[in-house]
């Protein structure tokens, strides 16, 4: 079969050309740290999980990192910046006492008592009570995303079941493979579905001395295990259930979601 040759335009042919690799290359982002001032540096986090980190990403790693270390090292920074007056005021009273340096080293240690005095409240309970029930409603909403997508798994696990098994009583061994394919799958995806609450029994226990000073009861979290059958998952979901009940009671003496 001979070959014809099409004649066409020019821009058209240009549209088949493929572009210089320049502009397919993909940008390698900038390494991204911040110097703390406690020593040392935060990092920003490549995380493979997300497809090909870009500078945005190594940014937005950065300032997910950051965010939870200023607010647990504010009260710290307070009671640091306490000690240099606390000092002065030491060495003004002597021996011999300094009334002069006395005088000015008072007024910057009240000043910073009175910044760290917030800090102080926490023995008292009082400033918990709104962290404690925005955790509390925090975990009632991870419970209820967890519930919701293993009511789903079961369903769809209940329907590869059904199918399963009318495949066996066929005696479709191709469809059987291919279904048992799936099962596998969806039992595997069940056993991570479980393991991912797991933390948040760690959450709760690690809460449970500023419950105690709230005056809030500490919240037990169930052992969970690897089920995989329906069945187990079912009763699973009673339990987070039931998990999910008493968080709402306690939530709604702190005030409610």
């Amino acid at each position: 079969m001979p070959n014809i040759d099409i004649p066409i335009s020019a821009d058209l042919q240009q549209l088949f050309e493929l572009p210089p690799c320049d502009d397919l290359k993909l940008p390698s982002p900038s390494p991204l740290k911040i110097a703390l001032p406690t020593g040392g540096s935060m990092n920003a986090l490549t995380d493979i999980s997300k497809g090909i980190p870009t500078d945005c990403s190594m940014i937005f790693s950065l300032m997910l990192q950051i965010s939870p270390f200023l607010a647990a090292t504010d009260c710290l920074f307070k009671l640091l910046g306490l000690i240099a007056p606390l000092i002065d005021v030491v060495k003004a009273l002597g021996p011999p006492p300094d009334p002069i340096k006395l005088g000015k080293a008072i007024p910057k240690f009240i000043k910073a008592a009175a910044d760290l005095a917030p800090c102080l409240l926490v023995v008292t309970g009082a400033p918990l009570i709104p962290f404690l029930r925005d955790l509390l409603c925090l975990i009632i909403k991870a419970l209820n995303c967890f519930l919701g997508q293993m009511k789903s798994l079961i369903g769809v696990m209940k329907g590869i079941t059904l199918q399963l098994d009318a495949a066996t009583a066929s005696g479709n061994t191709e469809l059987q493979r291919t279904l048992q394919c799936a099962q596998d799958n969806a039992n595997t995806a069940a056993e991570h579905l479980t393991k991912s609450i797991e933390p948040i029994g760690i959450i709760l226990k690690s809460a449970g001395s500023l419950m105690g000073l709230a005056g809030v009861a500490p919240i037990e979290f169930p052992s969970i295990g690897s089920q995989t059958d329906i069945a187990a998952l079912e009763e699973l979901i009673k339990t987070m259930q039931g998990v999910v009940g008493t968080l709402t009671i306690a939530a709604d003496a702190l005030g409610g979601c």
